[in-house]
C-alpha cells in the first residue's frame, strides 16, 4: 500500500514542494529512501524507526521504500523526519488515507518520539498558504511563534509523533493553533538605552554624518587613530534606525529562520540587524556558502547594518566580495548541485586606521610608518569598493580636555525622530504601491536621480567642476547627488540647495589613497 504526505524543502529562501511517498511491500526487510536524499535525510531511518516504536506505531518488518519527489531536487536537513513517519504510518493503515490528503508536515524526530524544531518554517508556511491554505500544516511546537505570523493558515502544533498521529486519526482540532495576530510593528523601536549618541563627546560632525547615513541608507567609512571613537559611533547607529515594518520583518525573519538564528519560540525579528564579524571572517562567512548554501553575514545584515571594524585587516579578496551585493542588494551562492539567492540590502560601515601603526596625522603621537608601507596598507581597500561608500569621514582623536569641553552628543531619540521624518519624505516622494518597502535615497535609480535630485545651476557647475578636478566617476557623481538629496530631506527641504550639495561633497573624501609630502600629515581630503 502507498501513502503520501507533502512537505517543503527550502533552498536558499526559495521553497520547493516535496511529496513524500511510502510503499510497504512484501520482500526481504529493508528501508530505502530514494529521491536524492542528503546525509541528514539518509540518517533519518534510525530516528524514524525508534520514534515510531516510542509512539506505539507498527514499523514494517517487510520491504519499505520511501520516495521523495521531485527526484532531481536534493533534499537536505532533518525536517523530513515527521512527513516520512506519517507517510509510513499511512501506508500501514495506522492513519486513514483521506486524513493525509493535502496535509503538509515538517519536523525533526527524536528517538523518543518528540518533534524538534527545524529551520526554514516561515518560508515553508508562506508557500503552503499560497497553494493550500485550507489544508492543515503540521509543525513542531517550537516553531509556532514563527509560523503564526503567516495569516490564514490552519496550524497544527505537535510535541510528539504520537500527537500528530492522534490528530490525523481523530480529525480533531485539539492541537490546532488559533490564527496569530502579529503585534504592531511600531510598538518596539530600535532604541537601546545602553547605546546612545548622547554618550559621544567631541564628535558632533561624526554624529550628524551617521544620522545622514541612517536617513538615506548610505554606506560610510570612518577613519581615524585608535581611541578616536570610531567603533563607539558605529555601534550606536542602530539606536537611530526606525524599526522594521511588517514586510521588512518578514524578509529578515526568513533569512534568520533558514540560518538557524532564531531563538526557540521567537516570532518576527523586530529590530534592524547589526552584524559585526571579526576580521578573520572568510569570504564564505561573509557571502554565505557551504555544500548546502546558508546565508552569510551580508544576508544576516539585510535591512540593517554590516559593520567591519579594522576593515583593512580583512583580506582584500574578502572585502572585494562586497562590491556586487552593494549594487544589487542580493547575493547568489552557486554550487555544483544547486544555487541559492539571498537578500543583502544593508548599510555598510567600515572603520579603519589611517596607517599600520594607527597614528598618521595624530596630534599627540607621531607615525612610525614609511610612506611606501602606508600606501601598501591603504591599497587593501580598492578604488571600486571605495567608490561605493558615500560618506568617508575623518574621526580625529580628541584630548580629554577637548572632549570634556565639547559636551555630550545629541540624544539618539532626537536623531531617530529626524531620521524617521527624512525617511517618510523619501517614501512619499517615490509614490510606491501600497505595502511596498520604503525607498531610500541610496537606492535611487539613475532615472530617479535625474527626477528627484535636481540642483540649482550654480550648484550644478560646482559639482561638475569638483567631479572633473577630483577625477570622480559617474557613479560617485550620482552618489553625491543622492547624499545631497538626503541632506535636504534631513533638513526638511523639498529642494536641494547649494549648502546641501556642499555638505555632501565635504563628506565625500577623494584622497584616501593619496599621501601628503609629510608622512605624519593626515591627508584624506582630495
Amino acid at each position: 500500500m502507498i501513502a503520501s504526505v507533502r512537505t517543503v524543502s527550502v533552498v536558499g529562501l526559495q521553497p520547493h514542494e516535496v511529496e513524500v511517498e511510502a510503499d510497504v511491500a512484501n520482500g526481504i526487510p529493508a528501508f530505502d529512501i530514494v529521491g536524492l536524499p542528503g546525509t541528514a535525510v539518509s540518517e533519518s531511518r534510525a530516528r524514524i524507526r525508534s520514534a515510531m516504536r516510542a509512539a506505539s506505531l507498527k514499523f514494517p518488518d517487510t520491504r519499505l521504500t520511501v520516495n521523495m519527489a521531485p527526484a532531481d531536487l536534493r533534499k537536505e536537513g532533518p525536517c523530513f523526519d515527521l512527513p516520512i513517519a506519517l507517510a509510513v504510518a499511512g501506508a500501514q493503515d495506522e492513519i486513514p488515507g483521506t486524513a493525509l490528503a493535502g496535509v503538509t508536515a515538517l519536523g525533526e524526530l527524536a528517538l523518543d518520539g518528540r518533534v524538534r524544531g527545524v529551520p526554514g518554517v516561515l518560508p515553508a508556511a508562506m508557500h503552503h498558504r499560497m497553494l493550500r491554505p485550507e489544508a492543515p500544516f503540521y509543525l513542531p511546537e517550537e516553531n509556532v511563534a514563527e509560523a503564526r505570523n503567516v495569516s490564514g493558515l490552519r496550524l497544527v502544533a505537535v510535541a510528539t509523533l504520537k500527537e500528530a498521529v492522534a490528530s490525523l486519526r481523530e480529525g480533531s482540532t485539539r492541537y490546532e493553533i488559533a490564527p496569530g495576530v502579529p503585534a504592531a510593528m511600531a510598538d518596539e523601536d530600535g532604541y537601546d538605552g545602553d547605546l546612545d549618541f548622547h554618550d559621544v563627546r567631541g564628535q558632533g560632525m561624526a554624529c550628524r554624518a551617521l544620522a545622514l547615513v541612517a536617513a538615506g541608507g548610505h554606506n560610510a567609512l570612518l577613519i581615524g587613530p585608535p581611541g578616536s571613537g570610531k567603533t563607539m559611533l558605529a555601534q550606536r547607529l542602530g539606536s537611530i534606525l526606525p524599526p522594521l515594518d511588517e514586510h521588512e520583518a518578514l524578509e529578515v525573519t526568513q533569512v534568520y529562520s533558514v540560518a538557524r538564528q532564531l531563538e526557540p519560540g521567537q516570532g518576527l525579528v523586530r529590530r534592524r540587524p547589526f552584524r559585526a564579524p571579526h576580521h578573520s571572517c572568510s569570504a564564505a562567512g561573509l557571502v554565505g556558502g557551504g555544500s548546502y548554501p546558508r546565508p552569510g553575514e551580508m544576508s544576516l545584515a539585510h535591512r540593517g547594518v554590516l559593520f567591519l571594524d579594522e576593515a583593512l585587516e580583512f583580506p582584500r579578496n574578502v572585502l572585494e566580495t562586497l562590491r556586487q551585493p552593494l549594487e544589487k542588494g542580493t547575493v547568489t551562492v552557486s554550487r555544483a548541485s544547486t544555487a541559492a539567492c539571498f537578500p543583502a540590502r544593508f548599510m555598510l560601515v567600515l572603520a579603519l586606521n589611517p596607517c599600520p601603526c594607527g597614528f598618521l596625522g595624530d596630534a599627540e603621537r607621531p607615525c612610525t610608518c614609511p610612506p611606501r608601507r602606508v600606501q601598501a596598507y591603504r591599497a587593501r581597500l580598492s578604488g571600486p569598493l571605495l567608490d561605493r561608500v558615500d560618506v568617508q569621514l575623518e574621526v580625529p582623536r580628541r584630548s580629554l580636555t577637548a572632549t570634556d569641553q565639547g559636551g555630550p552628543g545629541p540624544s539618539s531619540r532626537d536623531l531617530a525622530a529626524r531620521v524617521a521624518e527624512a525617511r517618510a519624505r523619501q517614501h512619499h516622494r517615490a509614490r510606491p504601491r501600497p505595502g511596498a518597502v520604503p525607498r531610500l535615497n541610496a537606492t535611487l535609480t539613475p532615472a530617479e536621480v535625474r527626477a528627484f535630485c535636481a540642483v540649482p545651476e550654480a550648484a550644478r557647475d560646482l559639482l561638475d567642476a569638483t567631479t572633473e578636478r577630483l577625477g570622480w566617476s559617474r557613479r560617485t557623481h550620482d552618489r553625491v547627488l543622492r547624499l545631497a538629496r538626503t541632506v535636504a530631506d534631513f533638513e526638511g527641504s523639498d529642494e536641494i540647495g547649494e549648502e546641501h550639495l556642499l555638505e555632501a561633497i565635504a563628506h565625500r573624501r577623494a584622497g584616501f589613497h593619496a599621501l601628503s609630502s609629510q608622512p605624519s600629515a593626515f591627508s584624506l581630503v582630495g
